[in-house]
């Protein structure tokens, strides 16, 4: 399993309470899902899921816990590289007593390649990812044209990635890699109900920070 040459993500140290780890340790093996060179079959880890959504990156997973809650006829898998955030969910997993979440531990970039059978998502989320501010940083971005490429066969015809950013020219970026890109159709819509709006996300409203959403889908 190839591991990313540039990563788009930063481990923020290793600072990890004595309750996210222990709650790590504990339920990992319950609802984490292990990182394998093998293909997992979503139809048998959630059988009555109506749509099959994909998370990257979920910080503490606040919204990833809300929107689980919120539709329990989909099934959802979680992914991240952070191991507080990681802990914190399973924590919300168990407190929420929700039966329609999976967390894997580990970068999507080796996640879905190796792991996910083709057009088997019908959506997935990326919600506030790194906007490696500073231009030296900016090839570190998520959302590149070989991201594009990775997530496209995975995605079910007209499957759907919804993004949202804080910082808007990290939006209009987005909208210029994905306007170069000929798999996707779509663009800036107005923030749809479902997606919550997270203490984090209210910290940077209160300090004017304007949220742009975007929705693409797969082109057939």
């Amino acid at each position: 399993m190839e591991r990313p040459s540039v990563r788009s993500y930063s481990i923020r140290g290793s600072r990890i309470t004595e309750a996210q780890r222990a709650a790590k340790d504990a339920l990992q093996k319950v609802y984490g899902i292990p990182v394998s060179a093998n293909k997992i079959y979503l139809r048998e880890i959630f059988p009555t899921a109506e749509k099959i959504i994909m998370e990257i990156g979920f910080g503490m997973g606040e919204a990833t816990a809300i929107i689980a809650k919120n539709n329990p006829h989909n099934g959802y898998i979680a992914v991240d590289v952070h191991p507080p955030g990681i802990g914190k969910l399973l924590a919300r997993i168990v407190e929420n007593e929700l039966t329609n979440l999976r967390v894997i531990e580990d970068d999507v970039h080796v996640v879905l390649p190796y792991m996910f059978e083709d057009e088997s998502l019908d959506g997935i989320h990326l919600y506030f990812p790194d906007p490696w501010p500073k231009k030296k940083h900016n090839k570190r971005r998520i959302v590149n044209a070989g991201f594009l490429a990775l997530i496209h066969p995975k995605l079910k015809r007209d499957g759907f990635i919804h993004i949202a950013t804080d910082w808007v020219p990290y939006a209009i970026n987005i909208e210029e890699v994905f306007a170069g890109s000929e798999l996707f159709t779509g663009g800036v819509i107005a923030k749809p109900d479902s997606r919550p709006v997270t203490r984090f996300e209210g910290q940077g409203i209160d300090k004017d920070h304007q949220v742009t959403d975007l929705m693409y889908f797969r082109k057939q």
